[in-house]
């Protein structure tokens, strides 16, 4: 997607983004027509969402400076970028934020044949020796989901 986007891809996970300025760091670090890919979106805080919100739709970002009565709103432009947020749990998405993406799409899971496949393709990747019958019970106790 990145590549086809004339850009390269960031790559972070909603648990690693705490504060606000974890994101506005990641935000202002892309370059024009960048991906940034944050996987597990769903993890995402309130607060940090809406630092999410005005990039998502209008490219910029609003940073405090200071603190108290003196503490003053700054608007920092950010590149063009394309946003994609995976979850498992679409149902944890706050509306405002399932909202402002303009595309949605739902993956089937695996079926075990599938993950027989990606599994001794991964073992062959890794030099690791797995037999069929191995193979066929660890993708079957997958949940359909591959992971490491």
């Amino acid at each position: 997607m990145a590549r086809e986007m004339g850009g390269d891809i960031k790559v972070t996970s909603g648990p690693v983004i705490e504060r606000p300025g974890d994101l506005a760091a990641i935000l202002t670090n892309l370059h024009e027509q960048d991906t940034l890919f944050i996987d597990e979106i769903h993890r995402l805080s309130h607060v940090v969402e809406e630092i999410l919100y005005p990039a998502m739709e209008d490219f910029h970002i609003d940073i405090l400076i200071g603190q108290g009565p003196s503490a003053r709103s700054m608007k920092l432009e950010i590149p063009k970028f394309t946003l994609i947020g995976a979850t498992t749990r679409a149902g944890l998405l706050t509306s405002p934020l399932r909202d402002r993406f303009g595309m949605s799409f739902r993956f089937d899971f695996y079926t075990p044949d599938e993950l027989g496949v990606i599994i001794r393709r991964s073992a062959k990747i890794l030099s690791i020796e797995i037999d069929e019958s191995g193979a066929a019970e660890m993708a079957c106790r997958s949940r359909g989901t591959p992971r490491i």
